[in-house]
Order: structure tokens, then C-alpha cells, then sequence
């Protein structure tokens, strides 16, 4: 007994080696296609099983079977992206607050959610720049209220008293 998984992405079978004799034959797989036969726990192409591979012209599939996991795309941690955005935003524009609290919030969120789920998703480096981007604005802006605190001490009462 064999399943397949066809064009569509969809999981067929379990079906007969007469079945898929018929498929072969009527084009509905061709070499590539992914199959599981029964007893075995990887996913292997049909070309390169020895009862099929007679009945394919070409030879076998030139992919080998142990990147059929790998065939799917990544995708990218929208939370890194946009905490790399307030980052970026908070360093360039001296915008500040809210961009790099922002940015330290969707950076650290992106973080936990890369290292954390089943299905890895990219965006490890680019959540540690947003990161880095928005600490680094964070720090900056915290010294040039401190500084400006320091250098106009007539100013502290209405700093103060803006909290």
C-alpha cells in the first residue's frame, strides 16, 4: 500500500501497486511524485522505487528523496519585520518613543515566537537588528533627557512635574 501526495499537495492513498500502475499510465504521477510506501517512515520519490522505476522514461528524479521536508517554503516572522521597521524609524528619523519601545516589543516577541514553534520561521537576525536598533534609540534618548536635565536644573521641577 502506498500513499502519494499529489500536484494539488494533497495526500491520496493508501492505494495498490495496480492503482498507481494505472496513475503512471493515465499521467496523473510522474518520477517526483512523493510517496510513502507502507513500512516505511520517510517520504521517498515513486522513481525511485524499484517496483515504478521501469516504468518512467528519463531515469530517475534528480532531487534527492531526503529534501522532499525541505521543499517547503520558510516563511519570515512578521514581528521581526516589523520590530526592524521601528527600529530603523526610531534611529533615523530621531523619532524616539513610541517607534523604539515598539521595536524592543515586537523584536523580543518575534524572538520567543522564532525559538518557540514547531515550524521554525526566518527572521532570527533581522528581530536582533530591530533589537539592537531600538535599544540603542532607547539608550539615546534616555541620555538626552538626562542631559538635558542636568544641563537646565531650573528645568527638573517642570520635567518632574510632567510625570
Amino acid at each position: 500500500m502506498y500513499k502519494i501526495i499529489g500536484n494539488d499537495g494533497k495526500s491520496y492513498g493508501p492505494a495498490t501497486a495496480a492503482q498507481i500502475m494505472e496513475w503512471i499510465a493515465e499521467g496523473r504521477v510522474e518520477s517526483r511524485t512523493a510517496v510513502l510506501y507502507e513500512g516505511s517512515t520517510e517520504w521517498t520519490f515513486l522513481g525511485l522505487l524499484p517496483e515504478f522505476a521501469s516504468k518512467f522514461s528519463g531515469g530517475p528524479p534528480i532531487i534527492a528523496p531526503n529534501k522532499i521536508g525541505a521543499m517547503s517554503a520558510r516563511s519570515t516572522n512578521s514581528f521581526a519585520n516589523a520590530g526592524l521597521i521601528c527600529g530603523i524609524v526610531s534611529c533615523i528619523c530621531c523619532c524616539g518613543c513610541p517607534f523604539n519601545i515598539l521595536g524592543l516589543i515586537f523584536s523580543i516577541i518575534a524572538l520567543a515566537q522564532i525559538n518557540t514553534q514547531v515550524e521554525k520561521q526566518d527572521g532570527w537576525g533581522i528581530a536582533t537588528i530591530g533589537l539592537i536598533c531600538s535599544a540603542a534609540s532607547l539608550v539615546f534618548s534616555f541620555g538626552l533627557w538626562f542631559f538635558e536635565i542636568l544641563n537646565s536644573p531650573a528645568n527638573i521641577i517642570l520635567h518632574l512635574s510632567s510625570f
